[in-house]
Order: structure tokens, then C-alpha cells, then sequence
């Protein structure tokens, strides 16, 4: 988190910023906005959430978690196509693994789902329950841009459109024929619902 405002805001001195949040981005990014809303303009949720270990995650994401945990080859392509139902290009497979030409790399990628917080009493739990409630009230303009096809965070869209305020009457599309990765599944239509959120509001 620091990490990102520091980029964000200090190096870059961001201001009127369109948060597009989706996996890990949407955890990181929807915190950005919730504790820094001075610097946004409006938020964009595809195929992200914010847990807060109170309502139990699914249990594809602790198979998930377990695999990641435990492979002793971590194959990082091999889990973005897994989060596909498009066949990923090689070229594209081949820029996922590039980071890590080594399991001594991964340590990131490993680490990574064990900082979701599963229980209520995680170290990171607190935190994300004060972002939900300033996110609840937050006046800016929240799309939820999911697809029809996410067997992770699927669940989150209604949780978001009933929850968050700046939701309230835009039209949220869902995206047909993605997975989890919607943006590899289908990047220019994504594309083309956030240039849209953006340029009406």
C-alpha cells in the first residue's frame, strides 16, 4: 500500500485519479481510493473485491491459495491461463513468466494470497473494513465492470452495486465470455466501458 500511494502521490503527484482496480489491483486500488479520496475522480471494480475474513471466501480461492502455497514449480503463465477462457498467446504466457526465470523469484507470487485477509481477526482486516465504509458513502462515480465468468470474485459485483453509493445509477455492464482475467479474456471491451465511464462522468 505505501508503496503505491509513495509512487501515486509522491513521486507522481497524481490528482484526479481513475482508480481501475482487478485482482490484486482492486484490493490495492480500492484502499488508494478509500483513504485518499481527495486524489480520485471516480473508481472502476472488474473482477475484484475487498475482503474482510468476515464473509468466508470461496473455496475455488483456497484451492487457489493452496496450489500457489504448496507446487513446488510455481508455473506463473499456467495461472493466468487457468484465470482465462481464452487461450492465451504465447508471447503473452511468456511476458507473465519473464519476472521470474527462477523459483527463487516467486517469492512474491507465493507470499501474495496469504495477505488476503480469509479471517476476521487478520492483521489486514481492520483496514478494509475502514475502507468499505468510507467507500460506502464516497461520492464518486463507481462502475462495476465484471465478467460473466469469474468463479473467484464473481460474487463481489452484487455485494458492490448494492453497497457502494457512487454505484447508484450508472449502468454496469457485464462482460460475456471472460474469466477471471477479463482484461486478457476481453481487454478492448473493458476498455471501451471504462473510456466510456470516464468520459460521462
Amino acid at each position: 500500500m505505501e508503496w503505491t500511494r509513495a509512487l501515486l502521490f509522491d513521486a507522481l503527484g497524481l490528482n484526479g485519479v481513475t482508480v481501475v482496480g482487478q485482482d490484486w489491483g482492486g484490493l490495492i486500488g480500492l484502499r488508494i481510493a478509500a483513504e485518499h479520496p481527495g486524489r480520485i475522480a471516480r473508481i472502476v471494480a472488474a473482477n475484484t473485491g475487498l475482503p474482510t475474513g468476515d464473509i468466508p471466501l470461496p473455496e475455488v480461492w483456497h484451492q487457489f491459495r493452496n496450489t500457489v502455497l504448496k507446487a513446488p514449480v510455481l508455473d506463473i503463465a499456467r495461472l493466468g491461463q487457468a484465470g482465462c477462457r481464452t487461450r492465451l498467446p504465447d508471447e503473452v504466457r511468456a511476458a507473465y513468466d519473464a519476472p521470474f526465470p527462477g523459483e527463487e523469484y516467486k517469492a512474491g507470487p507465493r507470499a501474495m494470497p496469504g495477505l488476503v485477509p480469509t479471517t476476521p481477526d487478520d492483521p489486514a482486516a481492520p483496514a478494509n473494513r475502514a475502507a468499505w465504509q468510507v467507500l460506502t458513502t464516497l461520492d464518486r462515480p463507481f462502475l462495476v465492470a465484471f465478467s460473466d465468468g469469474d468463479p473467484i470474485t464473481g460474487g463481489m459485483a452484487p455485494i458492490l452495486l448494492k453497497s457502494i453509493s457512487g454505484a447508484s445509477g450508472l449502468r454496469h455492464p457485464v462482460i460475456e465470455g471472460a474469466g477471471h482475467f477479463l482484461q486478457e479474456d476481453a481487454g478492448a471491451e473493458l476498455g471501451r466501458h471504462i473510456a466510456s465511464f470516464v468520459t460521462s462522468t
